[in-house]
């Protein structure tokens, strides 16, 4: 069965929780009613610092805040995916939330941390598939796309999608709409990219200029929609018949294993 999925590219309000939730429910508030999943970037919620501050604003999974995403899915009938930092046992994580339109909630941990990242927070030890309106589906974070072990491990016939909310500077976007379609390409699937757009100006703080270009690339690496650097929603169908058809034509999941 064909689903609709809403890309939705921000700006954030880095270390406020508060705006950014408002931001988000106003986006999902817009969709119309047959928007099966709604993709969000990287650490939607808490925006990023690398450095203590970050603690100030890290949400427990029953915070609050994640609470306010399963009301949000249940009441539009709606699947999420939405990141955060996550607090748990005095370890920060730089999470995805999967919510399903009955409010259960999965979370991804970023295996794969960038640059400053280390700094602060942990990284997570598991790859996780998710039941969605499209099918099994793999979630990643940003960076974890440079790491093809990674997308092999998801390259199962089951996994018909990857989800990958991102937080890609500008000055790498090239880099960004490549990995992506790459991802999509090497495991013949649909590849779903929601990236933060805008600027990280705060105090003490190193700005970044964050790349937009959310898109969905088709499982034959080709872009199937794509935004610029705007703020916006990218609404799309995911075609069941590409999926199958590029799998037939390529053959990949009818050749024998190697053990």
């Amino acid at each position: 069965m064909d689903s609709a999925v809403a890309v939705c590219q921000l700006e954030l309000e880095d270390l406020d929780v508060d705006t950014n939730l408002e931001s988000v429910r106003e986006h999902i508030d817009d969709l119309d009613s047959d928007v099966d999943l709604a993709v969000f970037p990287e650490h939607t919620l808490t925006g990023f610092v690398a450095d203590g501050r970050i603690e100030a604003v890290a949400l427990t999974l029953d915070s609050d805040p994640i609470a306010d995403l399963q009301s949000l899915a249940r009441r539009h009938d709606i699947a999420l995916v939405v990141g955060f930092i996550e607090v748990a046992d005095d370890d920060f994580f730089n999470a995805t939330a999967y919510v399903d339109p009955a409010g259960e909630l999965t979370v991804y941990r970023k295996r794969h941390l960038w640059d400053r990242e280390k700094d602060v927070l942990t990284p997570g030890d598991e790859l996780v598939t998710v039941e969605t309106p499209l099918g099994t589906a793999g979630l990643l974070t940003c960076y974890d796309l440079n790491f093809v072990e990674d997308s092999a491990a998801l390259a199962r016939q089951d996994v018909t999608a990857l989800i990958v909310p991102g937080a890609w500077p500008d000055a790498h976007s090239d880099n960004w709409r490549l990995l992506v379609r790459a991802r999509a390409l090497d495991g013949v699937r649909w590849a779903i990219g929601a990236n933060r757009t805008g600027k990280r100006d705060t105090p003490d703080s190193r700005v970044v200029t964050y790349a937009g270009h959310s898109l969905v690339a088709r499982p034959d690496g080709a872009v199937h929609r794509e935004l610029g650097r705007q703020e916006g929603t990218l609404v799309v169908e995911v075609d069941d018949g590409v999926l199958e058809s590029q799998r037939d034509l390529v053959g990949v999941f009818s050749e024998p294993r190697s053990t």
